[in-house]
């Protein structure tokens, strides 16, 4: 999903979500297109285009890890009744994450 009301317009993503249709969507509505590129069918993917691919995955794995996260406390699902309940699941979900991210930078930095 796409919000033009987001602060970024720069849309990362993997290669199942290139095709032309997105790609002109994109361009059309005004986004930047970070989504990585397919290797040519029964071809070498050139050098270029594996540097490139290398770049975005370093942006993108540290966006996945964070969801990576949160998917291991929950489990894969949220069981609760009702929206504000599922909200407040995944708000102290977000809250426990940042905490132990905080308190591992902090004994990093003690170390250094």
């Amino acid at each position: 999903m796409l919000d033009k009301s987001n602060t970024s317009s720069t849309v990362w993503a993997d290669t199942a979500y290139r095709s032309k249709a997105n790609e002109d969507f994109m361009e059309k509505q005004g986004f930047v297109s970070r989504v990585h590129r397919k290797k040519p069918h029964l071809k070498p993917m050139s050098r270029h285009i594996q540097r490139s691919n290398a770049g975005k995955s370093v942006i993108r794995s540290r966006v996945e890890h964070v969801f990576a996260d949160q998917k291991s406390q929950t489990g894969l699902f949220i069981r609760t009744v009702g929206i504000s309940r599922a909200t407040m699941r995944i708000g102290l979900a977000n809250i426990v994450y940042n905490m132990r991210r905080f308190l591992f930078l902090e004994r990093l930095n003690a170390s250094a």
